[in-house]
């Protein structure tokens, strides 16, 4: 019963969170007070639903313990009209102790996730702040996987979260959906945050599996939503596509006993062809727009049409390397530029444009940068430098699927 209880509070963490943060903020205007009672209401499920059974509607019971404990607490301390002007919102706050379960299924979920992404990207923040909140507050990614999602330790992501948190009390940043004005100044910060969720959870910075499927699928929801609001920006339409076409080869990316299997070696079979298809039509309506979304989407499209491997279309993938390192240069751009010019036959000329990223501040910490070097010296036969660069790349990497991985390509190498 223990284990029971457990599970279903973990699930209804990982689909209810930014719900019944959001509903709670709503009512408190404060982000602090109102993650403290969310984390209260969590932690007394763990009891309640013990004895009680799981509540058929677990957002809705958890909202409505949150919001009670908020109350509770706002009245106790006589900080209700002090907290008022923390955060203005353009309705009237619901402050009755009971969410009706209506406004749960109903289309208010969504604009209350809307307002809180809105706040945690505004201008007013820096734009790794904005990013870095969103996927803490919205998502509910822990403190440590935004830290690695970001190549920083967690001490600097904690004090960093910490000081967005502030910034949006001291200036009164507004709780409300932005305006058909506004909004583009949020369309990259907001785009920024489902991208990073996406990857977060398209391959997990630690933990037993591969796919974390509760952040790619949060992602994709966010993304669909996004492109609702503004379906005419190319970028938020390119982004839902990369994430469509990346996300169509869940189902093959391990085979049945759980091991890693690289695009090379995916049965294309069972890719998610209606994904597929739909991705590669929204990235014909987002070009000729080359942002970096729509350049990455291009990349995925070619590679999900290729029938086999040895079909990929490789001068055509690497010229669009070349366009994305134009428009949105940056290390990890670099290093897959060098990896498909590897892949295409190419292995000592991708080792020469690999060696100056070793420099990288940003890729210190980043194992696939030693993964590629690994390969490629291995197919040059320089089997020592490459079981070298296994061994860093296992140092770097905490996924257990990729450690079983890397280590039966060490493996491989040593016998």
């Amino acid at each position: 019963m223990v284990t029971d209880t457990a599970a279903a509070v973990e699930r209804a963490h990982r689909r209810e969170w930014a719900f019944v943060l959001a509903a709670t903020v709503r009512l408190t205007r404060d982000l602090d007070l109102a993650e403290e009672c969310v984390q209260d209401a969590y932690a007394t499920a763990l009891t309640a639903w013990a004895a009680d059974g799981v509540p058929a509607r677990p957002g809705a019971w958890l909202t409505t313990v949150a919001r009670r404990r908020a109350l509770d607490l706002l009245r106790r301390e006589g900080t209700f009209r002090r907290a008022l002007p923390k955060l203005v919102v353009d309705e009237p706050a619901d402050d009755t102790a009971d969410l009706a379960l209506a406004e749960l299924d109903g289309p208010a979920i969504p604009d209350d996730r809307l307002r809180l992404i809105s706040t945690c990207c505004h201008p007013a923040l820096a734009p790794q702040a904005q990013v870095a909140l969103t996927l803490r507050l919205v998502c509910g990614v822990t403190t440590a996987e935004v830290a690695r999602a970001f190549l920083v330790s967690e001490a600097t992501m904690a004090a960093r979260i910490t000081r967005a948190k502030k910034k949006i009390a001291v200036a009164g940043i507004p709780y409300r959906v932005p305006s058909v004005r506004e909004l583009p100044q949020r369309l990259d910060a907001i785009c920024a945050v489902i991208h990073l969720l996406f990857t977060t959870g398209h391959t997990a910075p630690a933990g037993e599996v591969l796919v974390r499927a509760d952040l790619v699928d949060r992602a994709l929801q966010l993304a669909r939503m996004m492109r609702a609001l503004v379906p005419d920006d190319p970028s938020v339409t390119g982004l839902l596509a990369l994430i469509l076409l990346t996300d169509a080869r869940r189902a093959a990316r391990v085979d049945a006993a759980g091991t890693l299997c690289t695009l090379e070696h995916q049965d294309r079979t069972r890719w998610d062809r209606a994904a597929i298809t739909e991705g590669i039509a929204l990235v014909k309506q987002a070009l000729p727009h080359t942002d970096r979304y729509t350049v990455q989407a291009a990349i995925a499209a070619v590679h999900d049409e290729a029938p086999t491997w040895a079909q990929t279309d490789w001068p055509e993938i690497i010229g669009l390397y070349r366009l994305l390192l134009r428009v949105a240069p940056s290390p990890v751009a670099r290093l897959n530029h060098a990896v498909a010019v590897g892949l295409s036959g190419n292995p000592g000329q991708a080792l020469a444009l690999l060696e100056p990223l070793g420099a990288e501040p940003a890729l210190a910490t980043y194992g696939y940068l030693d993964v590629a070097r690994a390969a490629f010296l291995a197919e040059l036969g320089r089997t020592d430098e490459a079981i070298a660069a296994y061994e860093s790349a296992l140092l770097l990497t905490d996924n257990a699927v990729e450690r079983a991985h890397l280590a039966d390509k060490l493996a491989g190498l040593t016998r």
